[in-house]
């Protein structure tokens, strides 16, 4: 039979199979080898301080990265057809803009925002404009147009790594966080000057977020404390000491009775505002939880829908408000868990990253959770089934935080959207903050 080789090519491979063979130490197999072959047995002699030595194994690293580059081919190859048989689907009139169940795809993001000098630790959308806030390690927040790409600002005032930032309802205000023990507030339409700095802190500030009505700001502390701040006097009006340990976060329900707050103690908490009263302890984690969320209103079905795959039964009738009746938490020993509320009882589990996980969101129509961890990747999860059904890579070491936005692309008159019911005009928006000094987004 005819070899495929030719002289050429047999010879090279020979020569490879041999110097992989000597360098592994097979001897006798390198003897029994010239003993069937003495033409080739000459070529190695000859050959053994050639460039070609360890050429096998070069072969063979490179045929795998290739395997690879391909699967990943084939993956976006598969995704993209099946989004543009979607569309077909869909008719002539319809636009991935405004496609309410879009998701980020797993190619490349729209923009690479890069200004930053150091890691990006925080993001957050203006509920409005086309804006989108950074906080990084280098001291600084930089106010992007998400739409364009470009920098439009950077706000200088911390001293030290700036670890939260938030707009509030209306987008008039932004609040920030950093580990100089300060909370600073922000009026966007005076250009963005700093107005308050909030004191009191003893230790790294790591979570401000403004309360429902905007008139507060709820602030946590590597002091293990919660203040409650309000801002038209600059005064801390409370501190609560419910947690021992360094506070990652302290996020307020959509009705500002409750706080859900997670510590370096491996719990999480849901906190009573009235109170001030813990009303329930969630342990299960076995490491820091460094962020907690309450599941929106809007994602309960889907939740009920799990609840439903994992016990054969209909889930029990909710006991507390459907806003407050369920928690996510995500931990720095790679999972992400689902807690009802009333019980304190872990609903599911999501496994799948290989590192630390710090963000998460969730997709505007209910079905969609999302998370990012250290191990470069952002997963999308079904929430009535529990399972990951997207990985996005994003070939950097670390993502730090996720947002999401639903908003008019580029809109310059907030009024017209303010109640919501122009939807058709609106996109879905969704970016992250990496550790290599980026901010990564994702539109339609």
């Amino acid at each position: 039979m005819s070899s495929p080789l030719s002289d050429r090519q047999r010879d090279d491979l020979h020569r490879a199979i041999v110097d992989y063979l000597r360098s592994a130490g097979f001897s006798k197999t390198v003897e029994q080898f010239k003993e069937e072959s003495a033409h080739v047995c000459e070529i190695v002699e000859a050959d053994e301080d050639s460039r070609k030595q360890g050429l096998l194994v070069k072969k063979w690293t490179s045929v795998i990265r290739l395997q690879k580059k391909v699967m990943d081919l084939e993956s976006r190859l598969s995704h993209a057809l099946n989004e543009n048989s979607q569309i077909i689907n869909r008719g002539p009139g319809y636009s991935k803009r405004n496609d309410v169940d879009w998701l980020p795809s797993v190619g490349h993001p729209k923009h690479t925002l890069t200004s930053h000098r150091d890691k990006v630790n925080a993001v957050a959308f203006h509920p409005l404009y086309s804006v989108i806030v950074s906080g990084s390690d280098d001291c600084t927040m930089k106010v992007w147009d998400w739409e364009t790409g470009s920098l439009e600002k950077t706000l200088q005032g911390h001293t030290r790594r700036v670890t939260d930032c938030e707009f509030d309802s209306k987008g008039n205000q932004l609040v920030s966080a950093s580990h100089d023990l300060f909370v600073k507030l922000w009026a966007v339409d005076k250009e963005y000057k700093n107005f308050a700095t909030l004191r009191g802190h003893d230790h790294s500030v790591s979570c401000a977020r403004f309360l429902p009505g905007d008139d507060r700001v709820v602030s946590a502390s590597r002091d293990a404390t919660i203040r409650i701040w309000e801002i038209a006097t600059g005064h801390c009006i409370r501190v609560l000491s419910n947690h021992t340990d360094w506070v990652k976060c302290a996020i307020p329900s959509l009705d500002g009775q409750f706080l859900v707050s997670c510590c370096s103690d491996h719990t999480a908490q849901v906190v009573d505002l009235a109170s001030g009263k813990t009303r329930v302890e969630l342990r299960g984690h076995e490491n820091v939880v460094e962020t907690a969320l309450f599941v929106p209103r809007h994602c309960v079905p889907a939740i009920h829908e799990l609840m439903k795959t994992k016990n054969d039964s209909a889930p029990p009738p909710l006991t507390v408000p459907a806003g407050v009746a369920y928690v996510v938490t995500a931990s720095r020993d790679q999972k992400v868990k689902l807690w009802e509320t009333a019980g304190g009882f872990c609903v599911h589990t999501f496994v799948g990253h290989d590192g630390w996980v710090n963000g998460i969101a969730f997709h505007p129509n209910g079905r969609y959770m999302f998370s990012a961890a250290d191990d470069g990747s952002i997963r999308i999860w079904e929430l009535k089934t529990g399972r990951c059904v997207r990985k996005i890579d994003t070939y950097e070491r670390f993502v730090s935080s996720l947002a999401w936005t639903r908003q008019t692309a580029g809109t310059s008159a907030p009024d017209a959207l303010a109640d919501g019911s122009d939807a058709i005009k609106l996109m879905n928006v969704f970016a992250c903050g990496c550790w290599d000094n980026s901010v990564k987004v994702w539109m339609p």
